[in-house]
């Protein structure tokens, strides 16, 4: 079968929803699917520029830099361009990974030719709205989105949590695709002494990790806030802060004393998370959080919130720690208490968290993903 799949964000570029997608279209390339990306140029990246060898066709459209994201582009809308692409060369089926203008353009020109559209719900951009002060925009913003994903045949969330919320806000037809985690690349194994030694902890001391963007709807602020209480209970913590975004400068300057390691990718980002003892994650805009399991694979103690992957993968207590949803409170007093584990406890809890990833396939997410596009494309025939 043919699959055009229509997204912002995709490989090389680092998020979870660029990930995610690699890994269905590889997939998805090996199971002897034929398909087409439609993607925007990349930063530092021309838009006739010859790509590495891929399982699968581009097509590279041009963009413009989101706002508070210049990394990522929004593609422009080019509905023509895909009309008459799709006309001459007919996919079975079009699936809409995200829902900027460039998506919007190839759910039109698919309507119009009366290929199925399939899409997923990635990123709760809605919510965003409420941490970059612009929080009126937030019910335009879902009726917008809303509105998108309704005129598809299905919208796939990672989580049933996710998909349950999406149906009782009206969403349509709405099913699960979780993620997986690729445990060869996160592993124990990859602990580096020498990495850990440039982090500077004092003897005793444990390296709390974060990973992700640094950015506020990733409720960074409260990731230090929770590392503070914590190294009140034991000042020689340190806290390595992995990622870039809008708050590194800022945060940079107003705690010096935390190590900022920068972006990371492959098996460098595998070495920082297996080097770290304990991983917090306190972001309340997540559809699922990749993050949570690479680190669980590393073989981390995590605390997280209980909603999207805490909910689904963590077991409180026993493969790590969870906090009541959006509870800042409530979210220093779990991560203080998983700092007060003896290491003992925490090789426990980390060992438990490794065993859990392990069951978390990719072979099992792109099996998924391929049935739900099979039922969609024979649900249309028929």
């Amino acid at each position: 079968m043919r699959l055009a799949l229509v997204t912002e964000t995709f490989p090389p570029e680092v998020n979870g929803v660029s990930m995610t997608l690699g890994r269905l279209c590889e997939g998805l390339a090996k199971r002897g699917w034929s398909l087409l990306v439609v993607r925007p140029v990349q930063e530092h990246e021309e838009v006739d520029a010859v790509s590495p060898p891929q399982p699968f066709e581009e097509f590279v459209v041009a963009g413009v830099p989101l706002p508070g994201y210049s990394s990522l582009r929004m593609g422009e809308p080019a509905g023509f361009s895909l009309h008459r692409m799709w006309k001459e060369n007919r996919p079975d089926i079009v699936h809409i990974a995200t829902e900027g203008p460039l998506g919007v353009a190839a759910l039109i020109a698919a309507k119009l030719l009366r290929i199925p559209v399939s899409s997923t719900f990635h990123t709760n951009f809605d919510q965003y709205s409420d941490h970059y002060s612009v929080g009126g925009v937030q019910r335009l913003m879902s009726a917008y989105l809303r509105r998108i994903h309704n005129f598809c045949a299905c919208t796939l969330a990672p989580t049933q949590q996710m998909a349950d919320a999406l149906a009782s806000e009206g969403y349509l037809n709405t099913g699960v695709l979780s993620r997986g985690v690729d445990t060869e690349l996160f592993s124990p194994e990859k602990r580096d002494a020498a990495l850990r030694k440039s982090w500077e902890i004092p003897e005793g001391g444990r390296a709390i990790v974060y990973v992700g963007r640094i950015a506020k709807e990733k409720n960074i602020d409260l990731v230090v806030r929770a590392y503070q209480a914590m190294a009140r209970q034991n000042p020689s913590d340190r806290l390595v802060l992995v990622g870039g975004g809008p708050e590194l400068e800022r945060l940079k300057r107003k705690y010096p004393h935390i190590h900022y390691a920068g972006m990371r990718k492959g098996d460098d980002l595998a070495r920082h998370y297996a080097s770290g003892d304990i991983f917090l994650f306190a972001s309340v805009t997540e559809t699922f959080g990749n993050v949570v399991t690479e680190a669980m694979a590393s073989g981390l103690s995590v605390c997280t919130y209980d909603y999207a992957v805490g909910r689904e993968y963590v077991k409180p207590n026993e493969n790590g720690f969870l906090a009541a949803f959006d509870d800042p409170d409530d979210f220093v007093e779990k991560a203080v208490a998983l700092g007060e584990c003896s290491d003992e406890e925490l090789r426990l809890i980390g060992s438990a968290a490794r065993k859990t990833a392990e069951g978390i396939s990719w072979d099992a997410v792109v099996e998924s993903f391929q049935s739900s596009l099979r039922e969609v494309v024979d649900r249309t025939r028929g």
